[in-house]
């Protein structure tokens, strides 16, 4: 289970330094219990974002199943897709 208050932390995180694999490395540290990606946003095709900033969408991941699937049930999820969405 992913809550609101985790994914505005997440999302406060990735807004306040340049996006990379890196930032992946940082959320990491404060939320050990949440799986991350780093990915850019044109890469997700199959999914909406559960929270959109600049430069950037989170999209939630379940991995109940033995497979990975992208959900919007906070409740469901294990790990957040940060994504960076490229300037035009």
């Amino acid at each position: 289970m992913i809550t609101r208050d985790q994914l505005n932390q997440i999302g406060w995180l990735v807004g306040e330094a340049p996006l990379s694999e890196s930032t992946v490395t940082v959320l990491r540290s404060h939320f050990p219990e949440i799986h991350f990606t780093y990915c850019m946003d044109d890469d997700v095709m199959t999914a909406g974002p559960i929270l959109k900033g600049s430069g950037f969408n989170l999209y939630l991941i379940d991995s109940s199943q033995h497979c990975l699937s992208f959900t919007q049930d906070m409740e469901l999820a294990t790990g957040v897709v940060v994504a960076e969405i490229e300037a035009e």
